[in-house]
């Protein structure tokens, strides 16, 4: 499996020779050219992470991509062949496993109503939570772990972490950092991460991890 980080939370995942995209919202400027692509993840309606642009665009290129997002997402993209999915949902698409949990973001402020929010997990290996602290009920060999939001306080991020205890740790969700706030928070997760045995990758816009 290779994953390749593109900007903010937008994810790429190679397995023999087939791509899964998750997430490609509006902070990246330039949505690459991708191939093979055989499903899109969309773990919620917020622009930054299902930005209809992108989609429409990587359907273009892929006309054969199964769309996945939970339903306030279908609604969003009408028109678009949405598939629903739910906590507890699993589907496979040639040689990418999917199976999908939790139920709703994490609560920005009492005033912003909270909307639905589904983690994905790959291969049940490879796991994002989306917009919040959702822990699956399966073993998370690689996490991609949000880094920095609204939402968003780096103890939580902390005991996340040690819920989950995956053997190889990555941040994600991290366009609103500086060079100064990676540092910080890349050395929170990294210390968490180290604690309990596992490894910490700082995957730059571009970069690829092997798993």
């Amino acid at each position: 499996m290779k994953i390749t980080k593109h900007e903010h939370a937008f994810l790429e995942v190679e397995v023999n020779g087939q791509s899964l995209v998750i997430d490609p919202g509006n902070y990246s400027a330039n949505l690459p050219p991708l191939s093979n692509v055989v499903a899109i993840c969309l773990t919620h309606v917020h622009e930054d992470h299902s930005y209809q642009n992108h989609v429409q665009k990587l359907l273009e290129l892929n006309p054969k991509a199964q769309l996945f997002g939970p339903p306030e997402v279908a609604t969003k993209l009408e028109g678009l062949p949405v598939q629903v999915v739910y906590h507890g949902d699993h589907y496979r698409l040639q040689d990418i496993e999917l199976d999908f949990f939790g139920y709703l973001h994490q609560e920005i402020h009492s005033s912003i109503p909270i909307v639905q929010n589904i983690g994905v997990m790959v291969n049940r290996k490879l796991y994002y939570p989306g917009d919040s602290y959702t822990v699956p009920d399966s073993p998370v060999e690689v996490l991609a772990c949000p880094a920095s939001a609204p939402w968003l306080r780096i103890s939580d991020v902390m005991d996340f972490l040690d819920a989950i205890r995956a053997k190889i740790v990555f941040p994600t969700h991290n366009a609103l950092l500086s060079d100064v706030g990676h540092e910080l928070f890349n050395s929170r997760i990294k210390q968490v991460t180290e604690k309990n045995a596992g490894e910490f990758h700082y995957l730059k816009v571009g970069r690829s991890l092997e798993a």
